[in-house]
């Protein structure tokens, strides 16, 4: 099991697919898990291996969501106990009272692994290679393509079009369609200029387009250049993106049990009243259709 989880970690890390490694670290039983068992937690709350049975699975899932979104590790101990918000026991570690769980108590390390941001830049030029070999140690994924290839979409960090009059027109207009957050033309002011008054986009769009690409660092060489770009970028990014705590995924309350559960597509759920109820398990879940209006309120 560990080879074939280890394996499937390699192929959605090529894949660029956000996950959570988590790792059983510790367990006093009674408790179904052991130390040393994992599972993957997708973006999606999809479980794959084994870290406890349902309602352990339900704490890892609810606090995997939040690490993909803060992208920092954590020590999560699930306890036995009436349910209450998770405490912070210290910086990088958190204790859930899960209601359901058998009695033992399970220690389980989160580990995010989320894709580095992309940036696509179009052209083979001296700058081009220059922000591809620049760009590794920031951790960037650079992907250098030709105007004509390039398939950007909102997920990516930057498309920076640096092919000097090849492509550039189709490459400006895929990346503002698309949403890319930093799009870059690498040209004079003046021919910049022209390039951006032909593209088929509207006014809003034609002004989110930097040209000439990066800030005024008084840059010549292309290493210079690309570095300017670069910091532009990272200036951009650090004013658009998401704090975690306006990304924190959605939650619910299991009307059996109490428990706080993962709002996903993969936790156990049910319609009711117009709405989807969600569970920790199966137990509560079938305990809750017996009588819905039992729980209802």
């Amino acid at each position: 099991m560990r080879d074939e989880l280890a394996e499937r970690a390699g192929e959605l890390r090529r894949s660029r697919t956000p996950f959570v490694h988590a790792t059983v670290v510790r367990a006093q039983h009674p408790t179904s898990a052991h130390a040393g068992d994992a599972a993957l937690v997708h973006a999606d709350g999809a479980i794959e291996g084994f870290v406890g049975g349902t309602c352990a699975e339900a704490s890892v899932r609810a606090q995997s969501l939040r690490v993909l979104v803060t992208g920092e590790p954590l020590l999560l101990r699930i306890t036995p106990g009436e349910e209450s918000e998770a405490v912070v026991d210290e910086e990088g570690a958190v204790t859930v009272a899960n209601p359901c769980l058998s009695g033992g108590t399970l220690e389980i390390f989160l580990e995010p692994h989320r894709p580095a941001p992309r940036v696509i830049v179009v052209g083979s030029t001296p700058v081009a290679h220059a922000l591809a070999a620049l760009g590794g140690p920031l951790g960037l994924h650079v992907e250098l393509t030709d105007g004509g290839s390039a398939r950007p979409d909102p997920d990516d960090a930057a498309m920076i079009v640096a092919s000097h009059g090849r492509g550039e027109e189709p490459a400006l207009a895929a990346a503002l369609h698309a949403g890319v957050p930093y799009v870059a033309l690498v040209a004079s002011r003046t021919r910049g200029g022209t390039v951006l008054a032909g593209l088929d986009v509207s006014e809003a769009d034609r002004s989110r387009v930097h040209s000439p690409a990066g800030l005024d660092l008084g840059a010549r060489t292309a290493g210079e250049i690309a570095l300017s770009i670069l910091a532009e970028m990272i200036t951009e990014r650090a004013d658009t993106v998401p704090t975690p705590q306006q990304a924190v995924p959605a939650t619910a309350v299991d009307p059996v049990c109490g428990m706080t559960v993962a709002a996903s597509s993969s936790t156990l759920q049910a319609a009711y009243g117009g709405e989807q109820v969600y569970f920790c398990g199966e137990h509560c879940r079938t305990t809750f259709l017996a009588d819905p209006a039992g729980f209802a309120g």
